[in-house]
C-alpha cells in the first residue's frame, strides 16, 4: 500500500504540491507508517487481476488515507472503495460521513456529493473538510 501511496503522490498530488511537499508526503506513508495505521484504524483494498490498486482507511464516519494506482485512476476504484466505507459507517448510523482532502483529491470528493466544510492548513499544505450526509441503511 506504501507503494501505491508513494506512487500517486508522485505522479498524481504532484501536479497540485511543489517537490519538497510530495517527498515530505512520501516519507509519511512508509511501510511502518501503513501497518501502525492499520491496527488504529479499518483499512481496505480494492484489488485488480489479483493486484493491490487502492487503498482507503476509516475510523467510524472519518476517511482517511484514500489513494489509487495511477494506472487505475478513471476506472471507478476510489469511488468503489468510498461507496463500502460509507455504507459501513451508515449501518453504524453515522448521519454522514468526513474527510480531509488535498488540493488534487477534492474535486474527486466534490463529485461523490461531498461539501466542503471548512479548510485548515497542515504540514502538507493546505487541507480540505468535506462531509456527506448518509442515508440510514440499518435494518
Amino acid at each position: 500500500m506504501s507503494e501505491i501511496i508513494t506512487s500517486c503522490l508522485r505522479e498524481v498530488n504532484s501536479r497540485d504540491y511543489p517537490d519538497e511537499t510530495i517527498t515530505l508526503m512520501c516519507e509519511h506513508f512508509t511501510v511502518e507508517r501503513i501497518e501502525q495505521l492499520a491496527f488504529e484504524r479499518q483499512m481496505f483494498v480494492a484489488v485488480e487481476d489479483g493486484a493491490v490498486v487502492g487503498t482507503v482507511s476509516r475510523d467510524g464516519n472519518k476517511v482517511f488515507t484514500m489513494f489509487v494506482q495511477p494506472r487505475t485512476i478513471g476506472r471507478g476504484v476510489g469511488r468503489r472503495l468510498m461507496r463500502h466505507v460509507e455504507m459501513l459507517a451508515s449501518a453504524e448510523g453515522h448521519d454522514f460521513m468526513e474527510t480531509g482532502a488535498s488540493i488534487t483529491g477534492h474535486g474527486f470528493y466534490q463529485r461523490l456529493g461531498y461539501i466542503d466544510v471548512r479548510t485548515s492548513e497542515t504540514d502538507f499544505g493546505l487541507n480540505y473538510i468535506l462531509r456527506k450526509p448518509l442515508e440510514d441503511t440499518r435494518p
